[in-house]
């Protein structure tokens, strides 16, 4: 199973590389982000912490300041519905999807 190049020993056992979906809506308010990118996390809030580095002001958009995933938004790891502190696993896809609503 292929690791992230630099991550060795301790590093690499204790994070995983994920798949991270995005929605539309977040790739339009950061230009540059691709519909997937790989993360190395061990859980959700890992995840969100990795794309605010990589995107400044992304968390803002994701939590709110419990923190907590925001109302408008639904984050599945593996197809499960994911909380913050959802563990993550080497080459699951977490999905972060914008919620329906409206009547």
């Amino acid at each position: 199973m292929a690791g992230v190049g630099h991550n060795s020993g301790e590093n690499a056992a204790t994070s995983q590389v994920v798949i991270v979906s995005l929605p539309t809506a977040l790739i339009r308010l950061f230009p540059g982000s691709p519909n997937e990118v790989e993360i190395a996390a061990r859980n959700v809030a890992e995840v969100i912490d990795a794309l605010d580095a990589r995107w400044p002001g992304m968390r803002d958009r994701l939590t709110n300041s419990r923190p907590a995933i925001r109302k408008h938004l639904n984050i599945f790891v593996g197809g499960e519905k994911a909380q913050l502190d959802t563990p993550v696993s080497a080459g699951t896809r977490v999905m972060i999807l914008t919620a329906m609503s409206g009547g």
